[in-house]
């Protein structure tokens, strides 16, 4: 198929059609022949530092996919690995069979083979995962971006950001140091984001702190006090610290956006005075971003793929898998950083959107004080409103799904189970269904749907017609209801997108019956 683009759009392609971050479309006419889509390695450079790492290079050999409004997810996948794996194509609804499980229906992708899918896609900010954790912590994952008719006839750039968190050490090697408890280890002092009066806390104090899970701090000490992570105890305050909120259970050693470090980020060149539809994919596995878009206002439109009425600011925040599409009128020229902030930490990461010409200045990996904690009063959830809400219904199914866990021995479940012991949650297609997410844990859960997507209905006591989404964050000692009509009879996975979590046993069915 042929794009129609504007001048604007035109120029700005062109100007960026070598750089990662535009992604432009590899829409075409599909006579017989699928895209090529290959699961694969590829060396990046980290901070001077050659790394390994596994990708999904499309057609034209950059990461992912990019498709016409109209145009089939015709795709075939082929396993160029030295191991098995399979792909999960995140906030689409293809039928189960190609949903991406692991042996739910079908098995993996051996070695040198490859399979073929074939469905109508929903159009949006999507992207595309291995569904075995470790490989999302290699970076198995890429973005999946189906255009709409606007899209094309918009007079504007459009630009990925696709964010993850990278360590050096391999997959294996980074759940052992987390679930052992090693992680720990290497947490550092400052970084107890909110905490305005830690010093003359006692042990006995921090044992007694409402929202603790259990055991998670039983053994710490003042010396131990002095190695907690970045923001480990978010959310506290000066008068009694009403809850406690583990935020990054590991430090990784880089993150990145579209591969890169602020060492030497994504130039995208942007024309003077243009509108950019910034389109933010949080493919981490551990880590939620604030984007702050720094000198330009700028208007969330869409989230998870779905439309929202736009709120303006200049900083909006993304747990696991969501994604946010924010649209930016520039300036007449220069340069603007837009960067990811690791909540709860001074980490951060970023693009830079730049006017041809302009001086672009050093922007350092660390940021002189630390992010907040993302959304743990359900702020901006509740913000959120579908331009295009579920239908008005009457809910036939109501059921509350209980989100536990603790750091100490590391262990996270759904309804009390891990996905061993796990117990189904029921539904019958068709049903119009409300799930509330009660989180009885320290630490926040983006919750994910497979092959549904659902609207918030209520978060922070309050009712109302919110986003319409497929991955929901839950803070710690909160509760989320959604709203859903219950689709394909089919076994159906709901997880936490937090991979240590999934790995350690949050994840369970959505079991759908047929009427």
């Amino acid at each position: 198929m042929t794009h129609h683009l504007s001048r604007r759009g035109f120029l700005a392609t062109s100007a960026a059609a070598a750089a990662f971050a535009t992604m432009p479309a590899v829409g075409r006419a599909q006579a017989m022949e699928p895209l090529l889509l290959r699961a694969t390695t590829r060396t990046l450079d980290i901070d001077g530092r050659a790394a390994t790492v596994m990708g999904l290079l499309g057609p034209d050999d950059r990461p992912g996919l990019t498709l016409d409004p109209g145009q089939r997810f015709a795709v075939r996948l082929e396993n160029r690995l030295d191991v098995e794996t399979l792909i999960h194509w995140h906030g689409q609804i293809p039928p189960n069979a190609q949903d991406g499980v692991p042996n739910l229906p079908l098995p993996p992708i051996a070695p040198g083979e490859s399979r073929d899918y074939d469905f109508a896609p929903l159009p949006g900010t999507h992207w595309m995962h291995s569904h075995l954790p470790l490989q999302e912590l290699g970076l198995l994952a890429a973005p999946l971006i189906v255009r709409r008719a606007e899209d094309l006839a918009a007079d504007r750039q459009e630009v990925v950001m696709f964010l993850h968190d990278f360590s050096f050490k391999s997959p294996e090697q980074v759940m052992e140091e987390i679930t052992s408890g090693m992680a720990m280890h290497g947490m550092d002092h400052g970084g107890m984001a909110g905490m305005g009066a830690t010093s003359g806390m006692d042990h006995g104090a921090m044992n007694g702190m409402p929202g603790m899970d259990h055991g998670a701090m039983t053994r710490m000490d003042h010396g131990a006090m002095a190695g907690m992570n970045h923001g480990a105890m978010a959310g506290m305050d000066h008068g009694g610290m009403a809850m406690a909120a583990d935020l990054n259970d590991y430090d990784f050693d880089a993150y990145l956006a579209n591969d890169r470090t602020l060492s030497d980020p994504e130039l995208v060149q942007v024309e003077p005075g243009g509108r950019v539809l910034l389109r933010v994919i949080n493919a981490a596995a551990a880590t939620s971003f604030w984007i702050e878009t720094g000198a330009v206002e700028a208007r969330l439109v869409a989230v998870d793929g779905h439309a929202v009425q736009p709120i303006s600011g200049r900083r909006f925040g993304a747990a696991m898998a969501q994604r946010l599409d924010i649209e930016i009128d520039l300036p007449s020229g220069g340069a603007f950083p837009i960067l990811a902030l690791r909540e709860g930490a001074p980490e951060r990461t970023g693009i830079v959107l730049a006017s041809p010409g302009a001086q672009v200045e050093k922007i350092q990996g660390i940021a002189p004080t630390a992010a907040p904690a993302f959304d743990l009063d359900l702020g901006q959830e509740r913000s959120l409103r579908a331009t295009q809400p579920l239908p008005e219904r009457a809910a036939e199914r109501r059921q509350m799904v209980m989100l536990g866990g603790q750091m100490q021995p590391y262990v996270w479940t759904i309804d009390g189970k891990t996905w061993a012991e796990r117990q189904p949650v029921p539904a019958v297609s068709g049903e119009r269904v409300e799930l509330t997410f009660h989180n009885m844990s320290s630490m926040g859960h983006p919750m994910h749907l497979h092959g549904h997507v659902f609207q918030v209905v209520e978060a922070g006591g309050q009712r109302f017609s919110g986003a319409v989404r497929d991955t929901v964050y839950v803070p710690p000692m909160a509760a989320v209801t959604v709203a859903l009509d219950a689709g394909e009879a089919a076994r159906w996975m709901l997880h936490c997108h937090q991979m240590p979590h999934l790995a350690s046993g949050m994840m369970t069915e959505f079991a759908v019956a047929a009427t």
